[in-house]
């Protein structure tokens, strides 16, 4: 994708909803923001800088409340996590989960993925990128708000490393077949399931909110694993 390419979700791929803030989210926006809060600006991070060391870096998309996000980044200390969500109460709250458990290797930002995809993340920097549950926009109308599309598969390519990987996972089975029919035609991504159809499970994948919801409903839960060729 070229950097001056429009990308279709200026249509946004989310509804900025207030929501309901507590006292104490807020206050961690506030006091916490300064520690893990990355502004959104139109310039590439220095993420050696912004981390204070090198090592492996993921970034997880729409985190909700941070529960994934924060169970994978205690869980593996040796690499560096950089969450984005648009909805402040969840920020507030994993800003708190995280002071509560002292971890110093995730940073925070509270903008649109996809423009902080276009401006904010070097080319070749990530280890591996997560989109966990993403809204599927079940209505045909709204089909054009969904974040998983050509363009955006196609940035998300370019984002990683040689031998990074893009994992996805959905409980929404059309849109689990479109995303799996635009990465499998994605260049430069080689999917790691077999005859190019949905992933397993990952173990230490933490069940998100999302997740529960939908074993709850009966849904089947779909994964897909890619990797930069």
């Amino acid at each position: 994708m070229n950097e001056g390419q429009q990308h279709p979700h200026s249509i946004r791929s989310f509804v900025t909803r207030s929501g309901r803030i507590t006292a104490a989210q807020q206050r961690a926006l506030t006091e916490l923001w300064p520690r893990y809060g990355v502004e959104f600006t139109p310039a590439a991070l220095q993420l050696d800088a912004l981390f204070g060391r090198r090592a492996p870096r993921c970034v997880e998309i729409g985190f909700g409340n941070g529960e994934h996000l924060l169970a994978v980044a205690a869980g593996q200390p040796e690499r560096d996590f950089l969450g984005i969500e648009v909805h402040r109460p969840g920020v507030g709250r994993l800003l708190l989960a995280l002071d509560a458990a002292g971890l110093s290797n995730v940073r925070l930002i509270c903008h649109d993925a996809v423009e902080v995809f276009e401006r904010q993340l070097p080319g070749a920097s990530l280890a591996e990128i997560l989109v966990l549950f993403p809204d599927p926009w079940p209505k045909k109308r709204h089909h054009k708000r969904r974040l998983i599309q050509a363009p955006f598969a196609t940035l998300l390519a370019s984002r990683l490393l040689p031998g990074g990987v893009l994992r996805l996972a959905t409980d929404w089975q059309p849109y689990a077949q479109e995303m799996l029919d635009i990465l499998n035609a994605t260049a430069g991504l080689e999917n790691l399931a077999a005859a190019g159809g949905f992933a397993q499970r990952q173990a230490q994948r933490a069940p998100t909110r999302f997740e529960r919801r939908g074993t709850r409903l009966g849904h089947e839960v779909f994964d897909l694993s890619f990797r930069r060729a």
